[in-house]
């Protein structure tokens, strides 16, 4: 069984507003949500054991404050395709993650992260967590996802947990 955990980066800062899009830093409230959401992987031991991470800065913060939080060393990669992509391509990177990984996180932006997930989310797929889903996919929210098969291959996936921020506090 494959995990696979969709991680919308943290609230970023708006301070700087001739600043580009791409070099936007978390906001304090970010700071601490991506805390909690690292705290809770691994609370509930759902540990990466790699990170396909959008190259722009808040992706970046995110993920660094998550991976303090987790024992061990989770590997990463700075995926440039992932920087403003849309379901497709963040489907393409997946599919292109080492199939030794049988747990995988993937830190990006809306709207491609939403609809990817709203894509995967397949029949069996747990109500609550697909009713959250459905509602938004607010900053720091994560999206889990379980399946049998090789990441090459994926096309849908059972939605087993969508927290929010307010949902970890």
């Amino acid at each position: 069984m494959r995990q696979l955990f969709l991680l919308r980066h943290a609230k970023s800062s708006w301070d700087t507003p001739a600043l580009a899009d791409f070099d936007r830093p978390l906001a304090e409230r970010g700071l601490k949500a991506a805390r909690f959401v690292g705290r809770e992987l691994a609370a509930r031991d759902w540990l990466p054991d790699l990170a396909l991470v959008s190259p722009a800065l808040r992706t970046r913060e995110t993920w660094r404050l998550v991976a303090a939080e987790l024992p061990g060393h989770p590997r990463a990669t700075f995926a440039e395709p992932l920087y403003d992509a849309s379901a497709a391509d963040i489907m393409n990177e997946v599919r292109r993650a080492d199939p030794a990984s049988g747990c995988l996180m993937v830190v990006g932006h809306n709207p491609g992260l939403e609809n990817l997930a709203k894509q995967l989310a397949g029949p069996r797929s747990e109500t609550k967590a697909r009713e959250r889903l459905e509602e938004k996919f607010p900053t720091t929210a994560l999206a889990r996802f379980v399946f049998d098969g090789d990441w090459s291959g994926l096309a849908s996936a059972r939605l087993t947990h969508f927290l929010r921020p307010r949902d970890l506090r």
